[in-house]
């Protein structure tokens, strides 16, 4: 079952192996690192690691990140010894690294086409994966929240980030698992899968909230169906929205 969730996003300026000691984006990478942190303090068997990725499936938990598509002089550099890991998941991998967690681990896929309820599905899947899970999910909001955002200025993006954090803020799992896919890929918000499939987890951990209350307000569910959130980080400071939060069941 799931004993704490959290949400990192997965910009690859968080990986020192780009800024070296550049304080880029001190911020947002306190903020991680205290939400990786709150994720371990649940001791967990297991961390679950989960983001968009070209196909729906494990990916190997050795395998390593790459960031030569970001900067080209890194392709000069030590060659892989494993299999490339798709950004988020690699992001992930390495925020536990820099938390010090050597404990088992796992890094699930999630195609950014997959519906809603193959994310609901799986996040219910590896909440059962063993006997105390903690999930990661990593994941960006838009990326068109202005004219120099990697998909330029879209009037929908705001509101569509205001309503992740505010769902997440308040721990309304149904707002998430209703979060229209569609929408999300038009706003290039890559972490709507990662967020679908951390809702299914955490539904796991409280079935008396039910997706069928997904129209009622969250202040009228009750109390025990909802996590504990605490909101680490919510801005876009790229123009590409990073949230930061965990979820304690």
């Amino acid at each position: 079952m799931i004993v704490a969730a959290a949400i990192c996003p997965s910009p690859p300026l968080l990986a020192t192996e780009l800024t070296g000691q550049a304080d880029i984006l001190p911020e947002l990478r306190a903020a991680c690192a205290a939400a990786v942190a709150r994720l371990l303090a649940a001791e967990p068997d297991v961390v679950v690691v989960v983001g968009p990725a070209e196909t729906t499936g494990p990916c190997d938990p050795a395998g390593e990140l790459s960031l030569a598509s970001f900067a080209p002089a890194l392709r000069q550099g030590r060659p892989l010894t494993t299999p490339p890991l798709p950004l988020a998941l690699g992001i992930g991998a390495m925020l536990l690294d820099d938390a010090g967690y050597t404990g088992p681990r796992t890094l699930d896929g999630i195609a950014e086409v997959e519906p809603a309820a193959a994310c609901l599905a799986l996040g219910r899947q590896l909440a059962a994966s063993a006997p105390r899970v903690a999930l990661l999910a990593v994941g960006d909001g838009t990326a068109r929240r202005s004219a120099s955002a990697p998909g330029y200025l879209d009037e929908r993006a705001a509101p569509f980030d205001e309503a992740v954090a505010r769902a997440v803020s308040e721990g309304d799992l149904p707002a998430i698992a209703a979060l229209d896919p569609a929408l999300a890929a038009a706003l290039l918000a890559a972490g709507r899968p990662a967020w679908q499939t951390l809702a299914g987890a955490l539904s796991a951990a409280a079935p008396q909230a039910g997706y069928r209350a997904a129209d009622r307000p969250a202040a009228d569910r009750p109390a025990a169906s909802r996590p504990h959130t605490t909101v680490l980080y919510s801005d876009a400071p790229l123009g590409v929205a990073y949230l930061v939060a965990t979820l304690i069941p």
